[in-house]
Parts: structure tokens; C-alpha cells; sequence
């Protein structure tokens, strides 16, 4: 009888369990301790996993975002202690990519070029940037375990451009006061869409927070609402063919014996000088003059005259990653063009799939959800999204890259970085150069930007010889954007 009564109420007690809802907690805070090796050094550091609500007009919580906080031991004076606000992109995406690929201290078990081994899982990263600075990723609403809590609400208040910004320049602000970070300096770090994000937010929190920045970290940018449509847009990808031929080795023997840097050097020059007014002249550019410059594209991207002359000079980025290596019965990614990918029919002017993004799921999806509940120790019912359910975004009104010019004409002591990598076929690192130079068309701000190219995609820091240089890259960054004493003034 009593072995009967302990199995109903293990029963009972289980039903009950499972019938309670999934619904994420406005606030809840995991904390741990850990220790790693950075460059040679022992490192202990604190991480902290909750969320934190996000608050309507009249004080309710709406939603609840969730982060992870990691902040090194043994600092006492917080003042100089540097501190990275990370986000990633899509606008759906959640914070997973940076956090366990790139500067958290924990990364995936892949190999040094990225692609994913089993077993699926995480290890420690010695190029961690967490001996230099603290570092809060933040998931936005409906990426990660971060969910709305009201189901009444008007998802426009999140969903859109400057939305998302307005709510999240908030959230920072009680991150930072709950977190005593008002006298740090501070860093914005953005990937992908996330360079839109993280932009705007940085004059969103100069102007309605009072917030000023030392740095925004730009990897993979967007446009950030710089118009280059038209001939712009389309001489600007044929540095991104190079690159992506040069690394399939699909290049004429006299580019493929030369350096990658030295190729798209020569690119970058034909692209702006050449083909950028060939293209502007349309159909009234000469039939000689048509066929010069379809050879010349076809020396510097590795796909055929013929191709290039039916598309009128114009190569969309899609048809490149079927063509080029169309013969060998591959495709290539659009994110990372050094993955390949196998479609059911060798016709069509677009890929199957993107190879790239499906080779990345294969480990960080296993290796996130390990790592929140085994290593970070907290635990939910509540999915992690990858990518959540954020549509329809409002993308109108995007002045994210003016607004992040005038931050930095407001505050002297703020500095842009921008990372790309040379194989990135979605937000191209031609693209980034080219938004850079149109952030500041005065010139007067450009001794503050600063451009990085790495031999990789999207994301450039999967590759190990990346990993080290990008985040000595943020380090430096980080240095020599902090002025110590210098006032900050023209």
C-alpha cells in the first residue's frame, strides 16, 4: 500500500509538473564561476544567465529579454573596466553566433576551418577577449529564450528598425544602472543585421539615454541605409567574386599565382574605375566597349564571357553561387562561399539551399543548448530560438548609418571598427568598404573608422587564423579608443 501511495503522488506530482505552462520568467539570474587560459594567462571570470523585463509606458513588464553577462574576477575598480554590449542579427537571429564562436570564453568543437565534428559540444577560448573586457550578449525579443510576456501588446513596439532600437536603448539603460557600468566605457559590437542594431542605438542612447560610447564594432555590416542601388550595386560585388573565385580556384593562372590581397587590390581599382561608369551607361555603351569589359569581368570573377554579356554586366550575387562551379556539379555559400553544396538538378540560376547556413546549424544549435544548461546551469522548457518569429519588420525610415555619424560627430571620443570577410557573399566586404567611405562624405570623421579583412565569410571568426586576429583586433580596438584623461573636444 505505501509503495502504491508513493507512486501515485511521483504520478501526481509529475503531471502537475508537466501540465504547468511554458512561459519565460520576467526576471531570473543563473550565476557561476569558471576559470580559463587566455593568451598564455589564467582567467577567472563570473558568468550570469537571466533575463531582465522590458517595461511599457506605465511600468508593466511586456516582455523579458534573455543574456548572458560574463565579467572578469578580482576588479575592483569598474571605472576602467571596458564593457561589450554584443548582438547579432537577422533581425530574427539570436545571440548564439558571437557568443559561442567569437569573443565569449567558451566555442564551438569545430575544426580550424569551421566546419562542424562531433561530438557536438563547446570548448575554451584562448583568444577570448574577456581578459580585456566584460561582455553582455543580449537576445532580443523572440530570438533566444527571450519571449513577449503580454500577449495583448502591439508587436509593431518591437518588430521594425527603429523599434527595436527604442526598446533596447532602454534596456541597456537598466542593464547598466542595475550592473553599476555608468563610468565604464562602453562598447557596442553588432553582427550582421546587428550592425544596423547596434548603429542606430548609438546615438537612440546618446540622445534619449545619456549614454555615450567609446566604440561600435561593425562585423559583416548592411547597408545601414546608405543607397548604393542601381550600377553602384552591381560593380560593387565583383571584389566578393574575386575573392570567392580566387579561393575555388576557378581564376586564370596569372590572378590564382598572386596573393589574395594583391588580387582584390586590382579588383577593387576595375570595379570603381571601370566597370562603375560601363555599367552607368547601360544600354548605350558600345558593343566594343561591352565585350572589353565582359572579358575583363570574367578574368577577375571566373565565370564566362558569354554569362556575364546575357546578363548585361549585371551578375546577381545567386546566379554567381550556382555558375561557378556549375561543372563540377557544386554550388557555393552564400554566407561563407568556401562551403559547397550539392543541388538536385545542375540547371537553374539559384541554389538548392545555403550550404553554409546548414554546415553552421549542425553545431551551434547542439552546443548552445548544452552550454546554457550544463555549463551556465540554467535551466528552462522554453526553446532556444535560432532564428524566432519576428516578421513582418518595418524596415522604413533605416538611417541607421547617418545616425551613426552623427554619434560620432556628437561625441569626439567615439571610434567605428568594421570586420568583414572576403568570402561573405550576403553582406559583402566590398560593400563595407564602400559603406564606410559613404558614412563620413565630408572626410572629417575618418581618422575614427577602421576597416579589417579576413580570409573567411559572414562569419569570419569560425576559422581559427581569424579567431586570433579579430579579437586582437578588438583588443587594440578597445586600447586605443580609450582616451584615459583626454577631454573629449574638437
Amino acid at each position: 500500500m505505501t509503495k502504491l501511495i508513493s507512486t501515485f503522488i511521483l504520478f501526481l506530482s509529475m503531471t502537475i509538473s508537466y501540465g504547468q505552462e511554458r512561459m519565460l520568467e520576467a526576471e531570473s539570474l543563473v550565476t557561476t564561476q569558471h576559470e580559463t587560459t587566455i593568451k598564455g594567462k589564467s582567467i577567472s571570470y563570473t558568468a550570469q544567465c537571466g533575463t531582465q523585463p522590458v517595461w511599457d509606458k506605465n511600468g508593466k513588464a511586456i516582455a523579458s529579454l534573455f543574456y548572458t553577462y560574463y565579467t572578469k574576477d578580482g576588479i575592483s575598480d569598474l571605472s576602467n573596466r571596458p564593457l561589450l554590449i554584443s548582438f547579432n542579427g537577422g533581425p530574427g537571429s539570436a545571440s548564439v553566433w558571437m557568443h559561442v564562436a567569437y569573443t565569449g570564453p567558451m566555442i564551438l568543437n569545430v575544426d580550424d576551418e569551421g566546419y562542424p565534428i562531433q561530438p557536438y559540444g563547446v570548448k575554451q577560448n584562448n583568444h577570448s577577449i574577456i581578459d580585456e573586457a566584460d561582455i553582455v550578449f543580449v537576445n532580443p525579443v523572440n530570438t533566444g529564450y527571450s519571449r513577449i510576456l503580454d500577449e495583448e501588446v502591439d508587436r509593431e513596439i518591437f518588430f521594425g528598425v527603429n523599434a527595436d532600437i527604442k526598446y533596447l536603448a532602454e534596456w541597456i539603460n537598466t542593464f547598466v544602472t542595475r550592473n553599476n557600468r555608468w563610468t565604464s566605457p562602453k562598447y557596442l559590437i553588432g553582427e550582421s543585421y546587428g550592425t544596423t542594431r547596434v548603429s542606430g542605438l548609438a546615438l537612440e542612447l546618446q540622445n534619449r539615454q545619456w549614454m555615450y560610447l567609446n566604440g561600435v564594432i561593425l562585423v559583416s555590416p548592411t547597408d545601414l541605409g546608405i543607397d548604393r542601388k542601381g550600377p553602384v550595386k552591381s560593380a560593387n560585388r565583383l571584389p566578393y567574386f574575386t575573392a570567392a573565385a580566387w579561393y575555388q580556384n576557378k581564376l586564370p593562372k596569372t590572378l590564382q599565382d598572386k596573393d589574395l590581397d594583391e588580387v582584390l587590390e586590382e579588383s577593387e581599382n576595375y570595379a570603381i574605375n571601370e566597370l562603375l561608369p560601363a555599367i552607368a551607361m547601360g544600354g548605350f555603351l558600345s558593343t566594343d566597349k561591352r565585350n572589353e569589359v565582359a572579358k575583363k569581368m570574367a578574368y577577375y570573377s571566373g565565370l564566362s564571357e558569354e554569362v556575364i554579356i546575357d546578363h548585361n554586366l549585371d551578375i546577381p550575387t545567386s546566379f554567381f553561387w550556382k555558375e561557378l562551379r556549375r561543372d563540377d556539379g557544386f554550388t557555393i555559400g552564400r554566407l561563407d562561399s568556401r562551403y559547397l553544396g550539392i543541388d538536385k538538378k545542375n540547371a537553374g540560376s539559384r541554389p538548392d539551399y545555403n550550404s553554409e547556413l546548414t554546415s553552421w546549424l549542425h553545431s551551434f544549435t547542439p552546443a548552445i543548448n548544452h552550454y546554457l544548461r550544463n555549463y551556465l546551469k540554467y535551466e528552462t522548457d522554453i526553446k532556444y530560438n535560432m532564428f524566432g518569429p519576428v516578421r513582418p519588420w518595418d524596415r522604413d525610415n533605416d538611417n541607421t548609418g547617418n545616425n551613426l555619424r552623427q554619434a560620432m560627430a556628437q561625441n569626439p571620443y567615439l571610434n567605428v571598427m568594421i570586420q568583414s570577410g572576403y568570402f561573405d557573399g550576403a553582406t559583402t566586404y566590398f560593400d563595407a568598404k564602400y559603406t564606410m567611405w559613404q558614412l563620413d562624405p565630408s572626410g572629417r570623421l575618418k581618422d575614427r573608422l577602421s576597416f579589417k579583412g579576413y580570409r573567411s565569410g559572414h562569419m569570419m571568426y569560425l576559422r581559427s587564423e581569424d579567431l586570433v586576429s579579430a579579437n586582437e583586433h578588438i583588443r587594440e580596438f578597445i586600447k586605443n579608443s580609450n582616451p584615459g584623461s583626454k577631454p573629449a573636444k574638437y
